[in-house]
């Protein structure tokens, strides 16, 4: 508990090495809880990734949103792509779409899904599917609220036993197949799509334990935190390196002040 305590006091961009963000070329960013503010986007929003897109640095968006949702905004927004659904498929602004991981059989896989859900609603019958969940390739969501601690980990036994793995944001939770993850999508756009980067011009963003793969030091070694995962800081294994002092978009866009000025 004091490892924790010390990193929240200490760790913030207050005082960011300027080094880390002297060649950052490339922000992977969660959405909700990260961009969002009270789950909308604002007003200063499209304004700061403007300014980020001018200042030549690339937002990726790195997200658990379904591929349908997620389509719609790369669409719109001035981003250079998404991955969407915990980094399972990613979507360029172009319209183009690539799951990147093989799903021999997708009718099946969304049945297999479906009956782990049914299962896991038995225990816990109050369950609703969220509103996205119908835009979905290959992960299966219901919404969080309400589930304490002791039911989010009894939830995540089960898809254990069941052959699947589990995750969980501030809107949903999501049941999905054991590779995947919000890091093992990101490491492979990066690959295929921006292989001119090293790990030292991208860095990622986020709020939340589905992006705690995103802390991890030895892909990402740059990583920031905004200051909402401070509800989270007992539950996952990664912390990342900088907290900001604001939450959710206001906390984005403290970063993207020093990015800029940087």
């Amino acid at each position: 508990m004091l490892i924790y305590l010390f990193w929240f006091l200490f760790m913030t961009l207050l005082n960011l090495n300027q080094a880390d963000l002297s060649d950052i070329r490339l922000i992977a960013s969660d959405v909700d809880g990260t961009l969002t503010d009270n789950g909308k986007f604002s007003s200063d929003f499209i304004f700061t990734l403007l300014a980020l897109q001018s200042a030549g640095i690339k937002v990726l968006l790195v997200t658990g949103r379904s591929a349908g949702w997620v389509s719609a905004l790369v669409n719109y927004l001035p981003v250079v792509g998404a991955t969407a659904e915990n980094g399972e498929v990613f979507l360029q602004a172009d319209g183009q779409q690539d799951l990147l991981f093989s799903v021999p059989n997708l009718s099946r896989h969304r049945i297999l899904l479906e009956n782990t859900f049914h299962h896991v609603k038995q225990l816990f019958p109050n369950l609703r599917p969220s509103a996205d969940n119908q835009f979905r390739i290959t992960d299966w969501t219901f919404d969080v609220d309400n589930l304490s601690a002791d039911d989010i980990q009894a939830i995540s036994t089960q898809c254990d036993l069941m052959g699947w793995s589990f995750t969980y944001s501030n809107v949903q939770c999501h049941i999905k197949p054991l590779h995947q993850n919000k890091a093992t999508g990101l490491l492979s756009v990066l690959k295929k799509y921006f292989p001119e980067l090293n790990s030292q011009q991208v860095l990622t963003i986020g709020d939340s334990p589905n992006d705690k793969a995103m802390f991890n030091p030895d892909p990402f070694p740059i990583s920031v935190g905004v200051a909402n995962v401070r509800h989270y800081q007992n539950k996952m294994l990664h912390l990342p390196k900088y907290l900001t002092q604001a939450s959710e978009f206001a906390g984005f866009a403290e970063l993207a002040k020093l990015l800029l000025q940087t």
